[in-house]
């Protein structure tokens, strides 16, 4: 049973330094949080859920917070415009410094970061700086065991293509049936449901049923639910107030629901949970 997680993606340039981090462990996570009470110049790369995550969590200590996007938006390439465009102004509203469409071009300090300039010249000072660009399966270690490179591809109970293999959580790419293909999951609560199908496997009982495609996410006092699969959706509907971080997000396709995310409507959950139902058993077609 191959369980190994995942590793944070590093940038290159930034390895020399002392004062750069990523967050994946428990003694990362300690170290950051002593620096957020330390009142620390923060700068992050990313503004994934990590990178928002933590600059909300800055922003609650009062330290000045800087992040980077190479995209447009925040979640642009998952959650689209709508959505990102609201991520941008909560973030803003709450004092973070977003700078989105730019990447940095120079490191500035010896030692430590001290400055880094961007593509369009413009500087920043920092005291530190988190790098939050995503994970990368952690199974390097597999190569030349009769394994392919990169996640392991499983079937819906986390068996592989060798015998007697199975894995489980980042480390694994399961079978998505709506889907058609194998796909990550990204999240702990995959990772639960997958050990568990693994054990059933092992123990030669029935697969349970297969779960949507699920994460949800804490900032400023939000509770931020997503389930299904937005990136096939070709339009988005707003129910409720964006400004007071009150609605629903219902992605779909063809008028077809395939996507929701909820904010500050706990019961809508299991609303889209059963509108969504569907995907755990039809293909996309």
């Amino acid at each position: 049973m191959i369980a190994t997680g995942a590793r944070p993606r590093t940038l290159p340039a930034f390895a020399a330094y002392d004062n750069v981090s990523t967050l994946r462990t428990l003694e990362q996570a300690r170290a950051l949080r002593d620096l957020l009470a330390s009142g620390a110049r923060l700068l992050i790369i990313g503004a994934g859920f990590i990178g928002q995550e933590v600059a909300a969590a800055a922003r609650a200590h009062g330290g000045a917070v800087t992040v980077i996007e190479a995209e447009p938006l925040p979640m642009h390439g998952l959650l689209g415009r709508e959505i990102g465009e609201w991520f941008a102004q909560v973030h803003r509203e709450q004092g973070v410094e977003l700078v989105l469409g730019r990447t940095v071009k120079q490191i500035h300090g010896g030692g430590v970061v001290e400055e880094v300039t961007l593509d369009d010249g413009r500087r920043i000072a920092t005291d530190h700086v988190l790098v939050a660009i995503g994970v990368d399966p952690d199974v390097g270690w597999t190569t030349g065991v009769g394994l392919a490179a990169g996640a392991i591809a499983t079937d819906a109970g986390g068996r592989s293509d060798a015998a007697d293999v199975y894995a489980a959580g980042d480390a694994a790419a399961f079978h998505d049936a709506f889907l058609g293909r194998h796909a990550l999951s990204g999240h702990w609560e995959a990772a639960g449901r997958q050990g568990v199908a693994v054990a059933h496997a092992v123990a030669g009982e029935p697969a349970p049923a297969p779960a949507l495609s699920s994460f949800w996410s804490e900032q400023y006092g939000m509770r931020i639910n997503y389930l299904g699969h937005a990136f096939l959706a070709d339009a988005v509907e707003i129910d409720g107030d964006l400004a007071a971080r009150d609605f629903v997000a219902l992605y779909t396709r063809a008028g077809e629901a395939v996507a929701g995310l909820s904010v500050g409507r706990p019961r809508a959950l299991g609303e889209l949970r059963e509108r969504l139902a569907y995907m755990t058993e039809a293909p996309a077609g």
